[in-house]
């Protein structure tokens, strides 16, 4: 049981490791191609960049959730 639970939380820092990378490139992505255009959309239309950073909220989990699932099975698929 112990090997087993060693096993487990391995795995779960592989992943909280591979997770926080990918979220912290997609932060840095997003900054530098829409920063500016997000910054002046701030300034000048607050509504319609409420509604693009609800967007982007909502793309960037659906699309790193993916990303994850996938490479996590990737992963588990070698280590077994």
């Amino acid at each position: 049981m112990k090997k087993e639970s060693a096993k487990s939380l391995r795995t779960f820092a592989m992943e909280l490791v591979i997770y926080a990378v990918l979220v912290t490139c997609y932060f840095f992505l997003v900054l530098h191609l829409l920063g500016n255009w997000l910054f002046h959309l701030e300034t000048q239309h607050r509504l319609t960049y409420a509604i693009v950073a609800l967007l982007l909220i909502g793309g960037q989990a659906v699309a790193l959730d993916a990303l994850a699932t996938l490479l996590f099975r990737l992963l588990r698929g070698r280590w077994r």
